[in-house]
């Protein structure tokens, strides 16, 4: 979730393109849109934890 907590407070927006590629700080890279739409379809199997951390970052269809 660094990935998308990064993205947000750097764009200050929860919109991302389909082909952005997040640099974490550490050299890692990720598909931030990508990740962000699993999250998004796998959401009736994440915790209350994993949604209440994603509708804090902006993202409704956590909410």
């Amino acid at each position: 979730m660094n990935e998308a907590t990064q993205y947000i407070a750097r764009e200050g927006k929860t919109v991302v393109g389909r082909q952005h590629v997040e640099q974490l700080p550490d050299g890692t890279s990720v598909r931030l849109s990508v990740w962000l739409s699993n999250q998004k379809s796998r959401r009736d199997r994440l915790s209350e934890q994993q949604l209440a951390a994603l509708a804090n970052l902006g993202l409704e269809w956590a909410a």
